[in-house]
């Protein structure tokens, strides 16, 4: 078989990897906290899978969903069914499913159709995290370039926690957190990609060179404006000394065996070979190398689109002339690029293939890179779908706040999200203040700010301004009113009992407070000669003739004839004890005070000199004492 002959090369060329013969193989992994039940609270590593669209520089919250009717989640799930929080208004859904039985990719397409908003795949035995990849062998539906879902392994004992938390009815929830899946060094990004210049290996040749194409004007955008370091790579294996003079090795090698590709289809008997991939990669590498010395680095992209036009395997043009000819037309210089490539028959060393093998060797915590095509942004190998909109996320997600690009703003990564259904988040139809909040990392429901006043809640369900200045935004739901130049509300910042009507109001303090007559109900204005006039949420008092209003006792004085009415008397008499009562305090404070300035005195002076009659003077006093 065709496939079965590729797949044995490729793994022995991975053995045979130059200087990685015990190279380590770095899974991507990013946090995923349980915050329920109790019994499950903490931090757990996952791996991100080769495959969907991670949320980098994001988070994603949502409930834990397993089904036992479909736990590999290799079935379509019934239709009436659905896990899509954007039309029920519910938490996110991550989907649970048991390995095994088919395709990573299968399983998240299937999750993807019945609305997920993550899968987590739990492994079925006990081991270390692996990558889950795409599949090897070409694939005839076409649901691979329309996979989204964001996806992640998880281990053995975390699935079965959570399943057995499941089945004891509890309400699993976790978070799914991107935000350190890339560091943000400064305001520029650094980022590799591994590629290679033979594209008839299936589905991952196909998926780098429409990368390529369709990313080709982002990319020299940001590398022209000085948002991005670029550098591509190629991945190259070398043969055993003992293997070199193999009509295998011939094949697939130059320069005697230490630079090698595998054969583009598999089948050494005919078609392109290794030996000229391997070559046509060391021209990509140093017409990268030559333009990147002259300031032109973005003229890399122009290349590879270009030779991929002109210079197929399928129209048979895949040789050094037509390489050259697209190598005139971008106006690079030739001879220096045929320098860097060097004589490729003879057993020397090339400079720059051997870089390439030594960039493969991973570095502190980066991995060897094995897998291709790969792509490395700010020293960390990212993991999803190569294509346009994905990787731009990735990449605007590396930089330092606030410092991303306007291209990180454009409408090729920005779709707002909240456009459709308000994006599954709360919403308060009345004043339209929503919990959906749309960033070039992916939409997020976070309860908003609002003049001030922070909302709390889920940002899903429930969302409710916080008592402190809550009534600042729509009267914090209460009942308000403005007559006669006056303001009322029923809503009092600070309260937790809700809305009540002012004094002056009764009612509901939500829908409505009517005013009190105060008059009518005889709650105001009650000595013989008072005058009532209700107000809107008050009353005037007045007193006939020359008398005027006492509010505070409620009688009416003549201030005219020197008497009052319903109860002169009494009130002159309360009035003037009020005042006798001042008067008597006011002396004896002022003879308590002179009495105690006095001993105070007599106190200090018995320190230093006899007096006629002496004082105690108390020990042991301190500062603070009166």
């Amino acid at each position: 078989m065709k496939h079965g002959k590729l797949s044995v090369v490729i793994c022995v060329w991975f053995l045979l990897m130059c200087k990685s013969c015990w190279g380590r193989f770095v899974v991507e992994n990013i946090s995923l906290k349980v915050t329920n039940p109790e019994k499950l609270i903490g931090k757990y590593e996952c791996a991100l899978a080769n495959f969907g669209i991670p949320q980098y520089g994001g988070s994603l919250s949502g409930h834990v969903v397993y089904r036992k009717e479909n736990p590999k989640a290799c079935d379509n799930f019934t239709d009436d069914i659905s896990f899509n929080s954007k039309t029920s208004g519910s938490l996110p859904v991550f989907l649970l499913a048991d390995r095994g039985a088919c395709l990573f990719t299968s399983k998240a397409w299937n999750a993807q159709n019945a609305g997920a908003s993550v899968i987590l795949v739990a492994d079925d035995q006990p081991e270390h995290l692996i990558t889950m990849d795409l599949p090897e062998y070409d694939i005839k539906d076409d649901y691979l370039q329309n996979l989204t879902l964001p996806s992640a392994f998880i281990n053995y004992a975390l699935g079965e926690s959570i399943k057995k938390a499941l089945d004891d009815k509890e309400f699993v929830l976790v978070n799914l957190d991107w935000s350190e899946a890339l560091p943000h060094p400064d305001e520029r990004v650094e980022y590799e990609f591994w590629t290679s210049s033979n594209v008839e290996c299936g589905p991952k040749c196909d998926s780098q060179i429409n990368f390529v194409k369709s990313f080709k004007g982002v990319a020299q955008t940001l590398e022209q404006k000085g948002h991005t370091q670029f550098t591509p790579h190629y991945i190259t294996w070398y043969c055993p000394e003992e293997y070199i003079s193999s009509e295998k090795c011939k094949s697939q090698c130059i320069n005697h065996g230490k630079y090698c590709a595998p054969d583009p289809d598999g089948d050494f008997g005919k078609g392109y070979n290794g030996r000229q991939v391997v070559f046509q990669n060391l021209i990509q590498a140093c017409f990268y190398k030559v333009a990147n010395e002259s300031g032109k680095s973005w003229l890399w992209w122009d290349y590879v689109t270009d030779f991929d036009t002109h210079c197929s395997m399928k129209d048979g043009k895949y040789n050094k002339d037509c390489a050259d000819e697209v190598i005139k037309s971008l106006g690079v210089d030739i001879k220096k690029i045929n320098e860097c490539v060097g004589k490729t028959e003879e057993d020397v060393e090339n400079a720059v293939l051997k870089a390439e093998q030594d960039a493969q060797i991973g570095k502190g915590d980066r991995g060897d890179v094995t897998i291709q095509p790969t792509l490395v942004i700010n020293n960390r190998q990212y993991r999803g779908k190569i294509d346009k909109r994905a990787v731009l996320k990735a990449i605007c997600s590396g930089y330092e706040e606030t410092t991303e690009p306007a291209l990180c703003l454009s409408n090729d990564i920005e779709t707002n999200e909240c456009m459709d259904n308000n994006g599954g988040c709360w919403m308060d139809t009345v004043t339209n203040i929503t919990a959906c909040k749309d960033t070039f990392r992916g939409r997020v429901c976070e309860c908003p700010i609002v003049q001030g006043v922070k909302y709390v809640g889920d940002g899903y369900k429930h969302c409710e301004a916080s008592l402190a200045l809550h009534c600042q935004v729509n009267n914090g739901g209460c009942w308000n009113s403005t007559k006669e130049g006056r303001n009322y509300s029923a809503c009092i910042d600070g309260h937790t009992n809700g809305c009540t009507c002012p004094s002056g109001f009764r009612g509901d303090g939500v829908s409505s407070c009517e005013d009190i007559d105060e008059c009518k109900e005889k709650t105001a204005c009650q000595c013989s000669q008072c005058k009532c006039k209700n107000t809107w949420g008050s009353y005037e008092c007045s007193c006939t003739g020359n008398s005027i209003y006492l509010k505070e006792i409620d009688i009416c004085i003549n201030t005219k004839e020197g008497h009052t009415s319903s109860g002169w008397g009494f009130a002159w008499i309360f009035v003037l004890g009020l005042a006798a009562i001042g008067v008597v305090g006011y002396i004896f404070y002022k003879y308590r005070v002179r009495r105690y300035m006095d001993s105070e005195i007599r106190a200090i002076m018995a320190q230093y000199m006899p007096l006629d009659n002496p004082v105690e003077v108390p020990l042991n006093r301190s500062y603070g004492d009166i």
